[in-house]
């Protein structure tokens, strides 16, 4: 810190060396951040404990990472998407992720396919690299005694078992936290941890029926629709980065962990967000309106000669343009469509004159032309079309991983551009139990307890 920055008050003041009580009660070190009182309870038992601030004694020792979470320890006990994803996140980040896997299957996701890459599930690869993966039998005594220390270790755990689960196999949040109080422990799950439906198993395609999702999906008079990927589970993997990370910061000033409590259904409530003010504001019943929105005309994807084309005219002044450029100037002037409560009102006169003039033109010619007017616009994309575009290689959204049996594997980037800390996209998703023999070492394992614990079935 230079000497003309302004100093903190009271409990943030930094020191030069050495550690402080502060008027909040908090012990800190010379660099600012949380230590336990000493009467915390610490982990029982011959773990061996760290020295202050976890991730501040990881960053002094590990070379080998680097990004905004270097020196994190996450401790991943979840398996299918949601728990993955958001450990993905964290790993991308440069935490250390240490994914925890059964000993006979592994994650469930291993098996969803095809489409397999070699042996391997593309599912299960998209959401597991930047990992190392062990495999543990947490039901026996000798895996929960393994699973306990890599907790004991841990900043940050993340588990989506059914609620009660956890608790049954002795790894529930009260007893982990009483072990490590610095402990942030992120539960995923169908309904969160309180109300009549919380024992309930928790599926994404569930979730979406239950939150309303699905009723304001598809198209106007049809079934409704899911989503092409598992918005619940990406939703509420992204909701618990954004709660571990909260968590993570106010240890900083509390020295203390906290339990993060997410649920898909409640992922999916709050992505409703304007559809769901909406429904407050009148008491209507919100409909599905294909791609088009709700609140927005013309906003919507138009058939033209080819294909269709996504145009998002979102105010009267692209409106006009939009109308000018398709030949259709008479309908800006038109009092039905002059403004854009006009155009909702009377959206299904609208959008029928306008499928009639685009259909005059290929998707292609009506971008080119849309574009250079200033009309956001854009041919609908494939998937192929998407990954291999311009923009996506600008921003390296594609890149490549060695596998240890696959060799260079293509996978989609993060889309996080962090200027002074980068992502780093490191491993391919593990083998299962791949890293297994080099955790146990690192948690204080001889080779002989490692055979023992592989003799007796507890680790692969």
């Amino acid at each position: 810190m230079s000497s003309s920055a302004p100093s903190h008050d009271n409990d943030m003041t930094r020191h030069d060396a050495g550690t402080t009580r502060h008027d909040d009660g908090v012990v800190r070190r010379y660099d600012g951040l949380p230590q336990p009182d000493s009467d915390v309870p610490q982990p029982d038992g011959d773990v061996p404990q760290h020295d202050g601030d976890v991730s501040q004694h990881d960053e002094r020792n590990d070379t080998t990472r680097s990004g905004a979470l270097r020196g994190i320890r996450v401790l991943d006990l979840s398996r299918i998407l949601s728990g993955p994803l958001a450990t993905m996140v964290l790993a991308d980040l440069g935490a250390e992720v240490i994914k925890v896997e059964n000993t006979r299957t592994g994650d469930d996701t291993r098996q969803w396919g095809p489409p397999f890459q070699g042996d391997q599930a593309a599912y299960f690869l998209s959401a597991n690299r930047n990992k190392r993966g062990i495999a543990l039998d947490l039901k026996s005594p000798e895996g929960l005694a393994v699973a306990r220390r890599l907790a004991d270790r841990a900043d940050v755990l993340v588990e989506n078992f059914r609620p009660g689960t956890a608790e049954r196999l002795g790894l529930g949040y009260q007893e982990l936290a009483a072990r490590n109080p610095r402990l942030v422990y992120a539960s995923i799950s169908g309904y969160g941890q309180t109300g009549p439906w919380a024992s309930q198993p928790g599926y994404d395609a569930i979730a979406q029926a239950q939150s309303g999702m699905m009723s304001i999906t598809g198209e106007p008079g049809q079934p409704p629709v899911r989503p092409g990927v598992a918005t619940a589970d990406i939703g509420a993997g992204m909701w618990a980065v954004i709660g571990i990370l909260a968590a993570l910061h106010a240890r900083r000033h509390t020295g203390q962990g906290q339990l993060v409590d997410v649920s898909l259904l409640d992922g999916q409530l709050s992505w409703l967000t304007y559809v769901a003010q909406g429904w407050f504001a009148t008491g209507q019943p919100p409909r599905p309106h294909g791609s088009a929105h709700p609140t927005i005309v013309p906003y919507q994807a138009l058939p033209t000669a080819d294909g269709h084309l996504m145009v998002a005219a979102g105010n009267d002044k692209l409106w006009r343009l939009f109308a000018e450029t398709v030949g259709c100037a008479d309908l800006a002037d038109d009092p039905r469509f002059a403004t854009n409560p006009d155009r909702v009102r009377n959206r299904d006169q609208l959008v029928p004159l306008l499928e009639a003039a685009l259909r005059r033109r290929g998707r292609e010619e009506w971008a080119k032309l849309l574009e250079a007017a200033g009309v956001p616009c854009a041919p609908i994309a494939t998937v192929a079309e998407a990954l291999t575009g311009p923009q996506a290689e600008a921003r390296s959204m594609v890149t490549e991983l060695d596998h240890p049996t696959l060799g260079r594997l293509r996978t989609v980037g993060s889309p996080l551009k962090l200027s002074d800390t980068p992502v780093h996209l490191r491993t391919a998703a593990p083998l299962l139990g791949q890293h297994t023999d080099d955790v146990l070492a690192e948690n204080g394992y001889a080779p002989a307890e490692i055979a023992a614990l592989r003799a007796t079935g507890a680790v692969r």
